[in-house]
């Protein structure tokens, strides 16, 4: 009985070890302790005041909440910087009289990751998202907060998975 709680306690204490390694995010940072994330300006032919203050911000957040680096402005472990390049809003399903009954926002973002510490993992790549809302609706306001939203979810968690996640 007692060699029985021996390697219960054993493998039970292994296992909490094992799990101090593994991160639930996904994200292996390797050796990095810094994030530099340049400001990200808005070169889409349509402009959205304050769309890229917002996007930089929420890239800056999530690596933040998800990662145990610091946040710098010079001199980064890891390093992003890039550009909105489209912002369009496009009817998307037909209605009847020829009209549209919803509409899509539509935003790209330009993405350069650097990673000081193991250049192989270095990219430039274009990443997308849409959302669509009801064509009667403007998109301002609430409709506007919810559409970046659910864009910038998607296009900052597909950015993390890219960088630091491998996938």
């Amino acid at each position: 009985m007692k060699i029985k709680n021996i390697i219960f306690c054993t493998v039970l204490l292994l296992s909490l070890i094992s799990c101090g390694v593994y991160s639930f995010t996904g994200g292996d940072t390797g050796n990095a302790k810094t994030l530099q994330v340049n400001y990200f300006p808005n070169n889409a032919p349509l402009v959205e005041p304050g769309l890229s203050q917002r996007f930089t911000q929420d890239l800056q957040d999530l690596f933040l909440r998800q990662t145990n680096l610091s946040l710098v402005k010079s001199g980064g472990d890891l390093f992003f910087e890039g550009e909105i390049t489209n912002y369009r809003v496009t009817p998307m399903t037909a209605a009847a009289e020829q009209t549209a009954a919803q509409s899509r926002l539509t935003i790209v973002v330009n993405v350069r990751f650097y990673n000081k510490l193991d250049e192989k993992k270095d990219f430039e790549k274009s990443f997308t998202h849409f959302s669509d809302f009801d064509a009667n609706d403007q998109l301002t306001g609430s409709v506007l907060e919810g559409a970046l939203d659910e864009i910038f979810e998607r296009i900052t968690q597909d950015i993390f998975n890219a960088s630091v996640a491998n996938w």
